[in-house]
């Protein structure tokens, strides 16, 4: 019987070559079309109506340093995300524990709450665990948070996180269209929460799920303030477990560490808190 992760494999190994199939490549387009569409949008409110001024140079930093992440990981990953789920879907899908579900609304609904709790689980995994936080570090290395914060990954916390997802659509047998669906929320969603926008309702609204506020705390500069909040889509996960927050963070971004351009962002990964706390206590302190 096949594996999970020999099902994986197969999927990224074909999704990196040409098109397998026009469904596929179809897939792909929509998706990139959408997501592209929400960015400018977005970029375009936070420009009119932004929640916090940054700062001139803060706000440079951060676009150029995250767009350039973007052209060079994040088109391929994303693509290659959406590619690989909706082929994993397709072929190895349709044995999972929610297979014998017909193709309905519930089907639909039952098969969002999976993913979205499966993605809910994962981040908190890469806040909680310090293999995968040396990852996903980076994300959180932004001084100012707007929506080009959700281009800011490094390409391997993308392809783990991918095998996960490939996991998940296995074991539960989603549907390749159910997937797709899930994974453009899921992106749509990523570019609304690290928006830097602010809007009447939003209290209302953080009830249901996850708004720049909320996310605006898991971006605090304090690790008790982002070590919560973990939710993408729905926000019923972190108050089911306790890792809802509700205030405003003083600071963005990494407290001991941070990255202003594009080659420190990618060398984060061989920096950590424990090893500079580790050295600054090596320092003399003087007298005082």
């Amino acid at each position: 019987m096949m594996t999970v992760l020999q099902a994986t494999s197969m999927a990224v190994q074909s999704a990196t070559q040409a098109p397998s199939a026009p469904a596929a490549a179809g897939a792909k387009d929509v998706l990139f079309i959408i997501v592209l569409t929400a960015f400018v949008l977005l970029l375009a409110l936070e420009i009119l109506r932004p929640y916090r001024n940054y700062g001139a140079k803060v706000a440079h930093d951060s676009f150029v340093t995250n767009t350039t992440a973007f052209l060079f990981n994040n088109i391929l990953m994303s693509l290659l995300s959406a590619s690989s789920l909706f082929v994993v879907a397709e072929h190895y899908g349709r044995g999972g524990l929610l297979s014998g579900l017909d193709n309905t609304i519930l089907t639909w609904f039952v098969s969002f709450l999976v993913f979205d709790f499966a993605i809910y689980v994962w981040h908190a995994a890469g806040h909680r665990f310090e293999i995968f936080w040396r990852f996903h570090k980076i994300h959180h290395s932004d001084k100012s948070l707007n929506v080009t914060t959700g281009f800011r990954f490094h390409v391997f916390d993308l392809f783990l996180e991918l095998l996960y997802k490939c996991a998940i659509v296995i074991i539960f047998g989603l549907q390749a269209t159910v997937v797709l669906g899930c994974e453009l929320v899921r992106m749509l969603f990523v570019l609304f929460h690290h928006s830097n926008l602010s809007f009447k309702g939003e209290q209302w609204l953080s009830q249901l799920i996850i708004t720049p506020a909320l996310h605006r705390v898991h971006h605090s500069t304090l690790r008790s303030e982002h070590d919560s909040n973990y939710g993408i889509a729905l926000s019923i996960w972190d108050r089911l477990f306790g890792t809802r927050k509700e205030l405003v963070p003083e600071k963005i971004g990494l407290d001991l560490i941070e990255a202003e351009n594009f080659v420190q962002l990618f060398c984060l990964v061989f920096i950590t808190e424990r090893r500079v706390q580790k050295l600054l206590r090596m320092l003399p302190r003087g007298r005082r």
